[in-house]
This record gives structure tokens, sequence and C-alpha cells, in this order.
């Protein structure tokens, strides 16, 4: 049966809620980085941030905004913009995930490093034009890196609540980067086993999508970790993550180019090993796991061996259990909200959000 809570819809009034507040925090903070870098190189740096911080979900924020609401918060305006700066840990980290992906597009528009790369050649400069566009997106996704911890710690949240918090955020951003290792590891070894891809999909997005910004939340509100706020963020958070993972491997795979912002099977070309694969290739016959191994990872991957992937994985079955999957661990995040010692607004939040995580479109 499925789990719903009292007063909880599948509306995204949770999430809009949070989302003028983090665009109007991340606007004044790029707004005050400008004056020291007003050279006119640096403009085409300038401008990509801006695209890239245009759009986006704002789902991390919203977690942590709602975790510490949960946990008793106010609404303050240092908070949300402590919770913006989650934004540009997740544009550096998509900036890095497109160049080690070879991703052409993101959200519609050309990833960086293709942005740099086409300035290169347009510009007609010496050497690569490649190696150009590689680097300059290098650096710019480490330039946002530095910034989200700049913006973090002069958010103007109380200094007893940051340093509570501090080991959290960087307990985060230290596992995404495990996490974008261990996706690069899968792919390098052909590894299509449940656990594997289990793993992937929960240092990789499920923790620092929702179980670490929920914890940030939480201890900024609380200024310290207790047991109650471990388990929530365990049966909730990471519940969670991990369904929101498996609808971005299904997304990947199946998704609208024209929501997704991402050419159709991009996820197919690139070989990625999700739980969509390994529970293809455990239900596949030898002719179906054949055509997953001859095909998946070939950058070349045309529509047809798209559809005939496409076919495979849902003639095994992965894709309704992969569904299935999103729905059962969607059912116990939510049943894990009916009974923790959070403030009820947070509580029928925190279940609007984590429907809105798991059934989004794009």
């Amino acid at each position: 049966m499925p789990v719903t809570l009292k007063g909880m819809t599948t509306s995204a009034a949770p999430l809009d809620l949070v989302r003028s507040e983090v665009d109007r925090s991340l606007r004044r903070f790029l707004d005050e980085q400008r004056p020291f870098f007003d050279d006119p190189q640096f403009a085409v740096l300038l401008s990509t941030v801006d695209d890239f911080i245009a759009g986006g979900k704002r789902l991390r924020p919203a977690f942590c905004h709602w975790g510490w609401r949960a946990a008793g918060g106010g609404d303050d305006p240092a908070v949300y913009r402590a919770a913006a700066s989650l934004e540009l840990l997740q544009a550096s980290a998509l900036i890095h995930d497109d160049v080690m992906d070879a991703s052409d597009l993101r959200r519609g528009m050309p990833a960086a490093h293709r942005r740099f790369e086409r300035l290169h050649a347009e510009s007609g400069w010496h050497g690569s034009a490649e190696q150009f566009g590689e680097g300059a997106a290098v650096l710019l996704g480490n330039l946002l890196l530095i910034w989200s911890g700049q913006m973090w710690r002069t958010s103007g949240v109380p200094d007893e609540a940051l340093a509570a918090a501090q080991p959290v955020y960087d307990h985060m951003r230290t596992e995404l980067m495990f996490g974008q290792y261990l996706d690069l590891l899968e792919q390098a070894k052909g590894e299509s086993t449940f656990e594997s891809a289990l793993r992937v999909a929960l240092y990789k997005s499920g923790k620092y999508s929702v179980e670490q910004p929920l914890r940030l939340g939480l201890v900024l509100a609380t200024r310290g970790v207790t047991p109650w706020i471990d388990r929530l963020c365990v049966e909730y958070g990471q519940k969670v993550g991990i369904a929101f993972q498996l609808r971005d491997d299904v997304l990947g795979v199946f998704g609208d180019p024209a929501e997704t912002g991402k050419p159709a099977g991009d996820d197919l070309r690139e070989g990625k090993r999700t739980m969509l694969i390994a529970r293809t290739l455990a239900a596949a016959t030898d002719s179906q796991a054949e055509v997953v191994r001859t095909l998946l990872g070939d950058p070349k991957l045309d529509g047809e061996g798209v559809a005939q992937l496409r076919f495979v994985i849902e003639e095994t079955g992965a894709l309704a259990q992969c569904e299935d999957m999103i729905k059962r661990y969607l059912d116990d995040a939510l049943r894990s909200l009916e009974h923790a010692p959070i403030e009820a607004e947070a509580r029928d939040a925190l279940g609007a959000l984590a429907v809105a995580a798991t059934t989004r479109r794009t």
C-alpha cells in the first residue's frame, strides 16, 4: 500500500517557496563577486556561471531549508543563503561530470567545456580547442567549488551553528568526490551488479542530493547531531536520495530530451553502469546480453541503437523493477516521517519534496 501523510500533496509548493529565495541569494552573491573580476577576459567565465546557476530544480537547498524548519528553525534569510551555496556545489559537480562523460549538452545548452571549445575554435587560437575547453571547464568547476564554500561561510548564520554544521558540509563534499570516482571506476571495470549500482547511486547522488543537505539544515537548527537526526537522515534521507538517483537513471535512458535537456539515451552512450543495466543483464537471455554488451558505451550510438537497448531493458523487466524499487524506497521514506520528532509543517513539506524528487520528468 502506498504511504501518504496528512495534508501532503505532490504539489511543488515547498520547493517553490525555497526557489525564489535561493535564486535571490545566488544573484546577490554573484553580484558581490563581479567587481573583483571585471577584466573583460573573465566575461565568458562569469556568463557561463550565470547560465548554469539560472537553471536547476533547487532540490538540495530545499532539503536543507526544510531540515532547518523541521528542527524548529524560523524563516531566516541567512539560512536561505547557506542553503543556496549547495547550488554552486551542484553546478561545480555538473561541469566536471560533463567533462568526464564527454557530454555535449546540459539543460538544453552546450556543456561548459563545449562552450569553451567553440570559443577557442571561433577565435582561431593556438593549440587544441578540445583541450582548452576541458581545461577551462575544470577550472570553472573548481571556481564554483571554492565559491560554494565562501557563500556558506559568509551566509550570516550564527557562528556557533555554522561551526556545528561545518563537519557535515565538509564530509558531504568529500563524499561527492568519492561518488564521482566510483562512477568512473564502475564504467572502467564494466561491473553491473546490484551492489555496485546501488553503491554508486548512494555516493554519487543519494547522499549529497538529499541526506546531507537535510542533515545540514537539521544541525544548523539544533547546533549538534542527535540520534534522532541520524535516524531520520538514514531512514528518510538516504532512501529518498537513492530513489532520486534511480529516477535519474531511468530518465537518462527513457527521458524526453525536450524535458531533460540532454540527448536521448546519453547514459547508454556513456556506458553508465546503473541499476537499470544491472537488472537488465541479470534477467537477460544470452542474445539480449550480447546486444547490451555490444551497444552499451558506444559514443556513436544512434537512435536505432538506443531503441534496441530500450527494448531489451523493457523486455527483461528491468524498467518495471526499477520503478518498483523507486516506489518502495519512497514509501519507506514517507513512513519514516510519520513518527519523526519534527515540526508538522516540515513533515508535510518533506513528504512533498520526496514525491517531487522521485517522480520528476527532468
